[in-house]
């Protein structure tokens, strides 16, 4: 069963009839991993997520498959090799949402890396991530960094290093995995919080959950043998009702980005670089913006809106301003920001910075089996280590099989397309068969980029739309819109503005001319009220104007 929204009491019902092997607690990257990497190796799972997918951390990163080059300097030498081997991975697996780009990373007077510090850095880099020879490291001298990238700034610019990055979308990354669990048998149901624990009589062993559903306030029970705590942030939160919260506890770091028009900030390609301060940050061209961040701060707030303050901006702009000084950038022209909460394990004594980005798994006496920390790149290994530990269970007390990790070789939803070339070819195909219909052109390179080989199935969806909407452009929408229904849980209109398209953060003026649509079929799509109808805009509203909001 695909992720689809319109079926979704089908799917409650399954929730709570069958008895499975694994519900996985958390729909972010690592619970969207885990559940694929268990369906792969066998076992009846379950997923639920008590908000959208990837609403949490797994939409707010700075949305990059990188290999860690700043985790040289604490010598974790283990976690550059492994991330940045599953860089290849996921670029193979789903290479329409994983692309390899160019990263300047400038070296300045009094800055963090030498130029003989940067150059073996990125040779053992290239090494530890098995870079293929293509896209390993050169050392540029002053006048080739310029004309690589004219933005920077030339006082105290001593030359720079060349390497290769890989750019994603983190929340369509997530709902790919996803769907590629759901045609594999996972049961999968986002805004179903986890209200409850319920466990045996003898034992204390947990044996299934209450969930309610956060859209109709329905209440619930799953049963299952195992049970996985992937929920971000959350986690300490679930271990507490647990009653196994130890020592071992989160420590929670907020990092924030801002995006500028393109024309503002018009680098050629992106850059990592010296901050004031010690730090550093990037700055991606995305389409027709350029964004910058992160921010690294201690967090104690509410997770689910960690929101930007006004500390956060005037960093990441001095920062900005430092490296490219011609920008002089100004809070006027920020579009729009986010942040995301960094679930770290907490180390006594250590700056947020310091803090390791390894994961770590924690085992409950009552069976609750809980993973924490770790980064975007890694959540294909973070499962694998995860499901490896119910698998052993699964073995010793029983005759079943422990079957090893599929995932490795596993393509994703919309990924069965030959590498970047086989993207760009899809997207000239789209284009094509779109100026045929009628339709916008421009919206075949978007769509495979964005749904690679689905976006076949958004181009029908929207010439089907021709007929009954407004314009061709109102059509391309409601047809994209239609596709996200049924395929990919869509079921408030932030789901698909925010974490289907990114256009809140990446396209936001095209957002005002639409959403009465988006609204519209929404409310017919799901016999919204009148009440509820105003509920959801006000809901999306607050969301939209929040991204220009600084506290």
């Amino acid at each position: 069963m695909a992720l689809n929204s319109l079926h979704r009491e089908q799917i409650i019902e399954a929730l709570q009839e069958e008895n499975f092997d694994l519900l996985v607690i958390g729909g972010g990257i690592t619970g969207a991993g885990i559940a694929l990497d268990a369906a792969s190796r066998g076992l009846k799972t379950a997923l639920v997520e008590m908000q959208d997918y990837a609403a949490g951390t797994s939409s707010r990163s700075t949305k990059l498959i990188h290999g860690g080059l700043r985790y040289l300097k604490n010598y974790e030498f283990g976690l550059v090799r492994e991330v940045g081997r599953e860089r290849a991975i996921l670029h193979r697996n789903a290479p329409h949402i994983v692309l390899a780009e160019p990263m300047v990373l400038p070296l300045i007077t009094g800055g963090t890396f030498s130029r003989g510090a940067t150059s073996l850095g990125l040779w053992l880099y290239d090494r530890l991530a098995g870079v293929k020879k293509a896209e390993r490291r050169k050392m540029l001298n002053t006048k080739a960094a310029l004309e690589k990238e004219p933005m920077l700034r030339r006082d105290g610019l001593k030359g720079a290093g060349y390497y290769w990055e890989y750019r994603t979308d983190d929340a369509r990354l997530t709902v790919e995995i996803l769907k590629t669990a759901a045609a594999n048998g996972v049961k999968i149901l986002n805004y179903a919080r986890v209200t409850e624990l319920n466990y045996s009589e003898e034992g204390h062993q947990l044996i299934s959950v209450k969930v309610k559903d956060g859209l109709s306030d329905r209440e619930f029970q799953v049963k299952a043998t195992h049970f996985v705590n992937a929920a971000g942030p959350w986690v300490d939160t679930l271990r507490t009702q647990d009653k196994s919260l130890s020592e071992k506890r989160l420590h929670h770091t907020k990092g924030v980005h801002l995006v500028f028009p393109h024309a503002r900030l018009p680098l050629k390609q992106s850059v990592y670089f010296d901050v004031p301060g010690g730090r550093m940050i990037f700055a991606i061209p995305r389409d027709n913006t350029t964004y910058v961040g992160t921010t690294d701060t201690n967090f104690s707030g509410r997770l689910e809106n960690p929101g930007v303050t006004q500390d956060d901006v005037e960093y990441l702009l001095k920062g900005a301003n430092f490296m490219f000084p011609d920008a002089r950038l100004e809070e006027k022209d920020i579009l729009s920001s986010w942040s995301g909460i960094r679930p770290l394990i907490h180390e006594e004594g250590k700056s947020p910075s310091e803090l390791s980005r390894k994961d770590e798994i924690f085992l409950s006496p009552s069976g609750l089996v809980t993973i924490a920390g770790g980064k975007l790149t890694g959540y294909r290994k973070m499962a694998e280590r995860t499901v490896d530990v119910i698998m052993k269970r699964i073995s010793s007390a029983s005759e079943r099989p422990n079957v090893v990790c599929q995932t490795e070789k596993l393509t994703l939803s919309g990924g069965d397309l030959e590498g970047a070339a086989g993207v760009a070819q899809k997207g000239e195909e789209l284009a094509a068969r779109l100026e045929e219909a009628g339709l916008d052109s421009a919206n075949g390179p978007i769509w495979a980029n964005r749904y690679g080989s689905n976006a076949s199935l958004v181009a029908d969806l929207a010439i089907e739309m021709l007929g009954t909407a407004l314009s061709p452009a109102h059509a391309a929408i409601l047809g994209e819109l239609q596709y996200c229904l049924e395929n990919e849980g869509v079921c408030t209109p932030s789901d698909f503005l925010v974490r289907r398209t990114g256009k809140l953060w990446f396209d936001r003026e095209s957002i005002g001319p639409f959403l009465p649509d988006v609204l519209d079929f929404l409310a017919d799509k799901f016999s919204w009220e009148p009440e509820e109808k105003q509920a959801r805009r006000s809901e999306f509203m607050e969301e939209f104007s929040g991204v220009l909001k600084f506290d």
